[in-house]
């Protein structure tokens, strides 16, 4: 059995991007980290497999955070981070994608800095483009995308929802928009930006993204919410909105879907 790592002589935490599931989309520097954590604080949309790399003597806090169920606190996640850190561990907080996009990364290195605790934030692959990758198509293309536009679907509680119709404005001029957590507000994303873009624009939904039970289907904007019911997607999924889609179309787009993948 490998030594125990010495203790940090600087109070520091790494945010870890665990990626879109797939233990083998971990970069070489995530896996460094992992490997010499005390304590790690893992989220439920880490890939069962990316644990294989902890420390057999590691504590490992699984913390939740997963969109619509019961999580831990974020307060106490960031007092758990800061108050191990300081006793010289070496902590790792085990985020699902990617830190910082949607991640709250950004607040957790905010908290930890105001604590006296130095922030390594370690990339991990988006959900949003494992999606794209899964289903073979770009995010961006010269003929059909100059951009994209990553939001979410969640808005944080009692703000006002997402400007559906203002994004569907802009999608309009040649963008693909990548929807995180709007599974729940389908209904209302749908017809938010049906108020910018042709009921006909095509769509995907990608459920767990680069993991063996991935599940995708194709099919058009107007279609959203029908198609959810019928082919019982739920989260976590991905809804990408744009004409990078077009060339998944096996048959033609006016169909009402097209399943491209089963359980």
């Amino acid at each position: 059995m490998n030594a125990l790592p010495e203790p940090a002589t600087i109070p520091r935490v790494a945010l870890v991007g665990a990626g879109p599931g797939d233990p083998d989309l971990l970069t070489i520097k995530a896996v460094k980290a992992i490997r010499a954590a005390t304590v790690l604080l893992v989220d439920d949309l880490v890939g069962e497999g990316v644990l294989r790399y902890a420390r057999r003597s590691a504590r490992i806090v699984h913390v939740g955070k997963r969109g619509g169920c019961k999580s831990t606190p974020q307060a106490f996640i960031e007092r758990l981070m800061a108050t191990e850190a300081l006793k010289g561990e070496r902590v790792v907080r085990l985020k699902g994608g990617d830190p910082f996009v949607f991640g709250r990364g950004g607040e957790e290195a905010e908290h930890l800095r105001a604590a006296g605790v130095e922030v390594d934030v370690i990339n991990g692959i988006t959900s949003g483009l494992a999606a794209v990758t899964g289903l073979g198509v770009p995010l961006t293309h010269r003929d059909h995308a100059h951009g994209v536009i990553f939001v979410t679907g969640h808005a944080k509680a009692g703000e006002a929802p997402l400007d559906w119709p203002q994004l569907a404005r802009t999608a309009a001029q040649g963008y693909t928009l990548v929807v995180y957590m709007g599974v729940a507000q389908a209904g209302q994303i749908e017809s938010g930006l049906l108020q910018g873009l042709p009921a006909e624009t095509p769509l995907a939904v990608v459920q767990h993204a680069s993991l063996p039970q991935l599940r995708h289907v194709v099919t058009e904007l107007g279609q959203l919410q029908t198609m959810l019911a019928r082919e019982g997607i739920g989260s976590p999924a991905i809804i990408i909105v744009g004409d990078v889609l077009r060339g998944l179309q096996a048959l033609p787009l006016s169909a009402p879907a097209l399943s491209a993948a089963a359980a």
